[in-house]
C-alpha cells in the first residue's frame, strides 16, 4: 500500500488537497512500470516534481534523468538537442552529437510543453514511443533506446488536436497514464501551508525572523487566485520577507505584493454574494446571460404575436412564419450567433449542461440557482455519481462541488 503522506514528506510536496493527494498516488502507482505518462496543470501548479516522483521510484531510479522544455529549443535545432545529429549534416554540424535519447539510454526523459514540439519532431517521438527507434539528424541508420517518457503541457491536447497542431496517435500514445495536478486556488489551506513554507525558508536564507500572516491577511491569500500558482506564490512569499521590515503581516501590506491586474481574473459577484461565500465561475456567469436573454427574447415573441392576431393580416403572417413564433422552439429562443459561439467556447461543458434542449420555463425557474443545481446533477448522473469526475466536467474543484451538494440538499443516491 502507498504511503502517500510519506512519498510527499521525501519529495517536498506540501499540501493535503484530495486532487493533490490523488495526483501523487497515482504517479507512485505508475511508477514501477514502464507506462508513458502524461501531466497536464497549469504553468508554475509543479508538473516537474511529479516527474522526479516517477522516476526516483522506478527500477530506473539509477539511470539519467534529463528534463527537456520543449518551448525553450528553436524549432530548427530540437530534432538534433532530441535525437542528436552527424558530422556535416547542416551548417555549425563540425561533429557527430548524441541526442537526449541516446544519452538517458536505460533512463528516463521529461518532455516538459510537450504542446510546443513542432509537428515533425512529434512524428520522430512516436516512433521512439512505439519501436523504440531513432534516427540522428544526418544519417540514415536506425538506432535502439530505452527510454521512458514523460510528458507534461499547460495547454488542452485535445483541442490542440482538432486544430492540427497535435497529432492524435501521439495524443493518445502519450496519454497512457493521465496525472491531473490542480492549480493552487483550488487547493484551499494548502496556500497558507505553502505560504509559511516558503517564508521559514527564506527566513534562514536572509538570516531574519520568519514573517507571519495575520488572520485578515490569510483570508485576502486565501481568496488570491494566483494565476501563476506555486511559482507565484514563492515569489510574494520572498519579496515579503526582504521587503517587509515587521514581521506581523496584515492585509493592506499583503495586497501590496498581489498584483492589481489579478482583479481582471476574478469573477464578478452576484448582488446576492457580495460576502464573497460564493465562488461562481465566468461559465456560471455566462450561462445566466444566455437564460436571462432566452426569457426576454420569448418574451418579445409573445407580445410581437399577441399584435399580429389584432391587425388584418396578422394570422396569414403568423401561418407563414409559423416556426418563428412557436415558443416551445429552442432554437428561436436566442440569437443563433451568439447561442453558437457561447457553445463553442464551452463545449467541454455541452455534455453536461444540455442547454440548448432545455423547456422554456416561467422567469423563477430559470433562476441562476436552479439551472447550477441542475448542472451539478446531471453531472453526478453522468459521472456515476463520483464527485472527482462530476468537479472535472464542471470545471469547479470537488470541494467547491462538495459544498453545492450540501447547499442545495442533492441526493447523491
Amino acid at each position: 500500500m502507498i504511503d502517500i503522506q510519506a512519498t510527499k514528506q521525501r519529495f517536498g510536496i506540501i499540501g493535503n488537497s484530495p486532487a493533490l493527494n490523488h495526483a501523487v498516488q497515482v504517479a507512485a502507482q505508475v511508477a514501477p512500470t514502464d507506462m508513458t505518462v502524461l501531466i497536464t496543470g497549469e504553468s508554475g501548479s509543479g508538473k516537474e516534481s511529479f516527474s522526479k516522483i516517477i522516476h526516483s521510484l522506478s527500477a530506473r531510479k539509477h539511470n539519467n534523468f534529463i528534463a527537456i522544455n520543449c518551448g525553450a529549443i528553436p524549432e530548427g535545432t530540437i530534432d538534433s538537442e532530441l535525437f542528436g545529429h552527424e558530422k556535416g549534416s547542416f551548417t555549425g554540424a563540425t561533429e557527430a552529437r548524441k541526442g537526449y535519447f541516446e544519452v538517458t539510454d536505460g533512463g528516463t526523459i521529461f518532455l516538459d510543453e510537450i504542446g510546443e514540439m513542432p509537428l515533425g519532431t512529434q512524428a520522430r517521438l512516436l516512433r521512439v514511443l512505439e519501436n523504440g527507434d531513432f534516427i540522428r539528424v544526418g544519417s540514415s541508420k536506425v538506432q535502439k533506446t530505452n527510454v521512458r517518457v514523460v510528458a507534461a503541457t499547460n495547454v488542452d491536447l485535445v483541442k490542440a488536436v482538432e486544430k492540427g497542431k497535435f497529432r492524435q496517435d501521439l495524443y493518445y500514445r502519450l496519454n497512457t497514464v493521465p496525472i491531473y495536478i490542480p492549480p493552487l486556488r483550488e487547493r484551499g489551506n494548502d496556500i497558507e501551508l505553502l505560504f509559511r513554507k516558503f517564508a521559514t525558508d527564506f527566513a534562514e536564507k536572509y538570516h531574519v525572523k520568519p514573517v507571519a500572516l495575520n488572520d485578515e491577511a490569510k483570508v485576502l491569500l486565501l481568496r488570491y487566485r494566483f494565476p501563476g500558482n506555486i511559482r507565484q506564490l514563492k515569489n510574494i512569499a520572498e519579496q515579503v520577507s526582504v521587503l517587509e521590515l515587521a514581521r506581523d503581516i496584515g492585509s493592506e501590506t499583503l495586497a501590496k505584493y498581489l498584483p492589481q491586474a489579478q482583479q481582471s481574473y476574478l469573477p464578478a459577484l452576484l448582488p446576492n454574494q457580495a460576502d464573497g461565500k460564493e465562488d461562481f465561475s465566468e461559465r456560471d456567469l455566462l450561462y445566466k446571460v444566455l437564460f436571462d436573454m432566452r426569457r426576454e427574447m420569448t418574451e418579445l415573441k409573445k407580445i410581437v404575436l399577441d399584435n399580429l392576431r389584432t391587425q388584418t393580416g396578422g394570422n396569414a403572417v403568423i401561418q407563414e412564419h409559423r416556426g418563428l413564433f412557436d415558443l416551445d422552439e429552442e432554437a428561436a429562443s436566442l440569437p443563433t450567433g451568439f447561442r453558437n459561439r457561447a457553445i463553442e467556447s464551452y463545449d467541454d461543458y455541452a455534455s453536461v449542461l444540455d442547454v440548448t434542449h432545455a423547456e422554456v420555463e416561467d422567469e423563477g425557474s430559470l433562476s441562476l440557482e436552479k439551472k447550477e443545481k441542475e448542472m451539478i446533477m446531471k453531472a453526478l448522473r453522468k459521472n456515476n455519481h463520483k464527485r472527482k469526475y462530476a468537479a472535472q466536467d464542471l470545471g469547479i474543484s470537488e470541494r467547491t462541488l462538495y459544498r453545492k451538494i450540501k447547499q442545495y440538499e442533492i441526493d447523491e443516491e
